[in-house]
């Protein structure tokens, strides 16, 4: 089994001590590794059923994420509680404004107070991890209004270290990218629609299943944009004429390459820019 290094070992059991402190938990559950490792040592240490996950049927969630979960918390035999988000309905998120992701959120944490009413007295849990605090983040405005914990982030754990733990417990989505909600591919003033989250869902599930396990297409109305790893370029280079081909039958007029490659958080950037200028201008 693969060993944890010592300062890892650490946060972990401080993990495992901050969970053990509570009576039970709701966890926020997308099928991504920093709520799975949650809602997994959750379920380890409080157990009786303690742990219960909860995920939104939202339309910015991917089918595949979400059929993951599904996958997940039945290997580990722990109670999942299905909800329907409806943000797409809501004109403060689709006409998508810099703090997009605090709707979202707000969303998803009122909608979830019907599950906390059926377990009086469980904290409800995020996987926020520490990386996240240092990223504009809205969506972390949202549980502090419905008082919902962040374990990762208070034990000090980074996305890094997540990784660790999860390959010394073999999880099962341990190696699975990064994968931020649909709606994250618009750029910030751009409406969201369903139309565009079809699109982008699909255009990404071919490049998964063409070779490419981590990527983006963003959409911009009339064009979309695809990013991968920047050591998967040259393979993408190859192929490029059929893809762009294929991800056109999808429904983009056009299809351009991102030869800078896949940046996490790639989208904020117009935010740093538009605080500088900001500055700028009251100075």
């Amino acid at each position: 089994m693969l060993k944890l290094n010592r300062k890892v070992s650490e946060k972990l059991d401080a993990l495992k001590g901050w969970l053990t402190s509570g009576e039970g938990s709701i966890v926020a559950f997308s099928g991504g590794i920093d709520s799975s490792l949650v809602l997994y040592l959750a379920n380890m240490v409080q157990g009786n059923g303690k742990a219960i996950a909860v995920i939104s049927r939202s339309e910015s969630l991917k089918s595949r994420d979400f059929e993951l979960a599904l996958s997940f918390s039945k290997q580990y035999k722990i109670t999942l509680e299905v909800i329907t988000t409806s943000e797409l309905d809501d004109i403060r998120y689709n006409e998508n404004p810099i703090n997009r992701c605090f709707f979202c959120k707000d969303h998803l944490y009122n909608d979830l107070q019907t599950i906390v009413d059926k377990y009086p007295g469980y904290r409800v849990l995020n996987g926020t991890n520490v990386d996240d605090l240092g990223d504009y983040r809205p969506g972390l405005e949202a549980a502090m209004n419905y008082n919902v914990f962040s374990p990762l982030a208070e034990c000090n754990i980074t996305k890094s270290e997540i990784r660790q733990i999860a390959d010394f417990y073999n999880l099962p989505n341990r190696n699975k990218p990064a994968s931020p909600c649909l709606s994250s591919r618009v750029p910030y003033n751009h409406k969201i629609t369903r139309k565009k989250l079809m699109e982008i869902e699909k255009a990404e599930n071919f490049l998964n299943d063409s070779g490419f396990a981590d990527v983006r297409v963003r959409h911009y109305g009339d064009f979309g944009r695809i990013e991968v790893k920047p050591e998967d370029l040259k393979r993408l280079m190859l192929i490029k004429d059929n893809v762009i081909e294929k991800i056109k039958e999808i429904g983009f007029n056009r299809i351009e390459i991102d030869e800078e490659g896949l940046v996490s958080g790639k989208m904020n950037r117009v935010i740093s820019v538009q605080k500088a200028e900001t500055k700028i201008n009251s100075n």
